[in-house]
């Protein structure tokens, strides 16, 4: 069984998505049957590398909504990561450009070390609050993934994997994705935003269980807590 991950770096949701998925995997006997592959989408291309502003100011301007109002969301969603064992520092992280972490994430998959660097970027932006567009920051990253300094320098200064990152995106696009996190398992079947960790159990194992000829994705899980080019679903405290 294979699961596609669409996700960002700088998505709160997508970490919590990634961890529910991997608890409910933890349940799954087939879990050494499965691989999870990450696979590119930047909320928003055009953002900055470097911003003066905070995540709660960012959110308070594509909002419209005060300071206070923005802080209750990020309060909501590190109540959130909480659950499922992440400590998300809102006040201390460092709003970015992406771009440049998911072409070091094609790279470390040619080395097979893509699933541990994502892991790596998401905990250094949400937990460790790093510059993950800064690149010395990634390459310091990159090694603490096993990868070789020299070699993600090399990659991060020039252009290599970009259109790696762009193929993702434009059949992200072309299979209809709205939002991520975005799973689809074995080219069939689709899961939409951070679903309960039950919703991901339940929907693998159907699919385990019962898997046909359909070549359409079937939605298995809707209306999960996702982020878009518009911002993210955050329910206010």
């Amino acid at each position: 069984m294979k699961i596609e991950v669409w996700s960002d770096y700088v998505c709160p949701f997508c970490y919590i998505g990634k961890r529910r998925l991997e608890e409910a995997l933890e349940q799954f006997p087939q879990r050494d049957q499965v691989e999870i592959e990450f696979r590119s989408f930047e909320l928003d291309p055009s953002a900055p590398v470097d911003t003066d502003m905070s995540i709660q100011e960012l959110l308070s301007k594509k909002y419209r909504t005060s300071l206070e109002q923005a802080q209750n969301m990020t309060d909501s969603m590190t109540q959130q990561a909480a659950a499922v064992g992440l400590d998300f520092r809102f006040d201390t992280s460092i709003p970015t450009n992406t771009f440049d972490s998911h072409r070091l994430t094609k790279y470390a998959e040619t080395k097979g070390k893509g699933e541990k660097l994502t892991e790596l970027l998401l905990h250094a932006h949400f937990t460790l609050s790093k510059h993950i567009g800064d690149k010395e920051t990634l390459v310091e990253i990159a090694k603490q993934a096993g990868l070789d300094g020299e070699e993600s320098k090399a990659v991060l200064e020039g252009s290599d994997f970009s259109q790696d990152v762009r193929s993702d995106e434009e059949e992200a696009r072309q299979i209809g994705v709205q939002g991520v996190p975005f799973f689809v398992i074995n080219r069939k079947y689709a899961i939409s935003g951070a679903q309960p960790k039950d919703v991901f159990l339940n929907s693998i194992q159907k699919v385990w269980e019962e898997e046909n000829e359909s070549s359409s994705l079937q939605q298995l899980g809707t209306d999960g807590m996702a982020c878009d080019e518009n911002g993210c679903d955050i329910p206010e405290k």
